[in-house]
């Protein structure tokens, strides 16, 4: 089934950098309730153009009864981060998700190192703000093609000069290169956590220098605009559901949760692009050819868990638990 939606008025839109809007949703009637989050929660907005995209909560997880998200207006858009600049408007109303959280916070690290790429800053900042407000170890490293599509930025030096938080910036333009992320990282302890939220070949960088580094605590979250759609599958495969007993046909190119749908079941879902994590399903039995946003290097080679918009079965079986 679709994930239940919330009516949520467009509050306020605000410039944040070159190219960056946030924008402020709040219920559109006192009968709506938005439910409280956690840093690093993402929220999918249901945009009138028919599109679903999900995008990260950036303002303070003790807010209630409020939303922020951080908008890029991406230069390779399909259509959604577009729409959102060009069309939407303050005073609108639109179904929004509950939030969801696929890059949990560890409040409760001896230590977090942030690092934040362009537009990934989003989640970041409502990671910072939290550690800050707890009192936890933090520091956080900001990465940006340029200065000016830096979002966030006047309002991170605030809290870093009253809660003495290190920030370590870097603007390509500036350094005329791109961060030498093992650098940066380097003698933080292996005690500490390591978030990244940032493009691909950021997120890849990061992941070969803690690799580098040895660091056992690494998260990382994709977000939505930088996804690369999976090329259609060039085999079927057979799922059988082990919770409703049924084995379902899944036809070359076309996604298994497509297939369970059309069988008459109703899996949960949501963006049907890999990103939202809202279709995750364990896996039983097979092995699984990945193609989401969400997982990370190690979950993907655990092989219990998919994302069943997007992912498929390298074999001719899987069993879920569905």
């Amino acid at each position: 089934m679709s994930s239940p939606t919330l009516n949520a008025l467009v509050h306020t839109m605000r410039y944040e950098a070159d190219g960056i809007v946030s924008v402020e949703f709040r219920p559109a009637t006192p009968a709506v309730e938005f439910p409280a989050f956690e840093a690093g929660s993402h929220i999918d907005l249901h945009l009138p153009n028919g599109l679903v995209r999900s995008y990260s909560l950036c303002n303070p997880a003790s807010d209630r009864q409020r939303y922020v998200v951080g908008v890029l207006n991406d230069r390779k858009s399909r259509g959604g981060s577009r729409y959102v600049h060009q069309q939407l408007r303050v005073g609108m109303t639109l179904p929004i998700s509950a939030p969801r959280n696929n890059f949990a916070l560890e409040e409760g690290a001896r230590r977090s190192v942030l690092v934040a790429g362009g537009i990934g800053v989003t989640p970041i900042w409502c990671m910072l703000q939290r550690l800050a407000s707890l009192g936890r170890p933090v520091e956080l490293v900001y990465c940006a093609r340029s200065r000016k599509e830096a979002a966030f930025v006047d309002a991170i030096e605030a809290l870093a000069r009253e809660k003495t938080i290190e920030l370590s910036w870097h603007f390509d333009d500036e350094q005329g290169a791109p961060p030498d992320l093992a650098k940066l990282l380097a003698g933080r302890g292996d005690y500490s956590h390591y978030y990244c939220c940032g493009p691909t070949p950021m997120l890849d960088a990061f992941e070969r220098s803690c690799e580098q580094l040895a660091c056992a605590n690494v998260h990382i979250e994709r977000f939505a605009a930088v996804h690369v759609e999976a090329p259609a599958a060039t085999q079927g495969c057979v799922v059988a559901c082990a919770k409703s007993g049924r084995e379902i046909e899944v036809p070359a190119g076309k996604s298994i949760l497509d297939s369970l749908i059309d069988a008459g079941l109703d899996p949960d879902h949501s963006c049907k692009e890999g990103v939202c994590g809202a279709c995750e399903t364990a896996v039983l039995e097979g092995e699984i050819d990945h193609h989401d946003g969400i997982l990370t290097k190690a979950e993907r080679a655990a092989n219990k868990t998919m994302m069943i918009c997007v992912s498929r079965c390298k074999g001719a079986r899987l069993v879920l638990d569905i």
